[in-house]
């Protein structure tokens, strides 16, 4: 037999289901990054897999383990972007357009991924320091520390770093400019590796 409290609660949840939503409501808007060198369609590269360079998905702080777009407001203290949301976490996004950068300049065969990214003996990794919004100074910053490992073992490392000033606190500004920032970054990050 069912007692009368619990009738009562089941009652009041099938009352307030349409008055209150568990669930944020979807952003109407997402970013992503699109890299502005695409292999074009067609394209097939064919080679030893030992021969490959992996690209491997960045290390990232916690603050930039999450959907949304950090801005830096003090040297102590950071808040998020109103109205700004990736349509993945940016370590994932910029993997991806530093894959298709390399990918286009046809100097090396690129795997993501899967098994392949194992068995490739160059090793492309390093950590996404920074894809922040600066709102003292208004501009947007990207940051990559590389970690190349050859296949003879040696290890390799260099800082990249663009920004770019006079960016508006609002969404879609500042999405465009850290798209824009990401290109130049992996553009002279595929230069290094060749």
């Amino acid at each position: 037999m069912i007692r009368t409290p619990v009738l009562s609660a089941i009652a009041a949840s099938l009352l307030l289901g349409g008055c209150i939503s568990l669930t944020p409501e979807a952003p109407a808007q997402l970013l992503t990054l699109t890299s502005s060198a695409q292999v074009p369609a067609g394209h097939a590269r064919e080679g030893d897999p030992a021969a490959a360079l992996a690209v491997r998905t960045p290390a990232v702080t916690q603050r930039l383990n999450v959907t949304r777009i950090p801005v830096i407001t003090s040297d102590s203290s950071l808040a998020y972007l109103a109205d700004a949301y990736w349509v993945e976490k940016p370590a994932q996004l910029f993997a991806n357009m530093l894959a298709e950068t390399i990918r286009s300049q046809g100097n090396r065969m690129v795997v993501t991924g899967g098994a392949m990214e194992y068995t490739a003996a160059t090793q492309l990794s390093g950590e996404l320091a920074a894809m922040d919004y600066d709102a003292v100074s208004g501009s947007v910053i990207v940051r990559y520390d590389a970690v190349l490992q050859l296949a003879e073992g040696r290890v390799l490392t260099r800082r990249f770093e663009h920004r770019i000033d006079g960016i508006p606190a609002e969404a879609n500004a500042v999405g465009a400019a850290l798209n824009e920032a990401a290109n130049v970054v992996a553009d002279q990050v595929a230069e290094w590796v060749g």
